[in-house]
């Protein structure tokens, strides 16, 4: 009996092994197109540094804290 359950086993192993393959390798394209946007400058609009607040330091905590 044995003989008969192992080639069943391998191929679905061998099938699961491609299938995690090619998700990986989607994976890898689909993080290097954001990196290489990123790069371009393509990906968000830059920030108005002027409009953020700003953070001052407690002298007590030490806890950085909004204005």
């Amino acid at each position: 009996m044995p003989p008969l359950v192992i080639p069943p086993l391998a191929t679905a192993a061998v099938l699961g092994a491609v299938l995690v393959g090619r998700w990986a390798v989607r994976e890898f394209r689909r993080v290097n197109a954001e990196l290489d946007a990123l790069k371009a400058g393509k990906a968000k609009a830059p920030v108005d540094r002027a409009q953020l607040r700003k953070l001052r330091r407690d002298p007590e905590s030490g806890v950085y804290r909004p204005d």
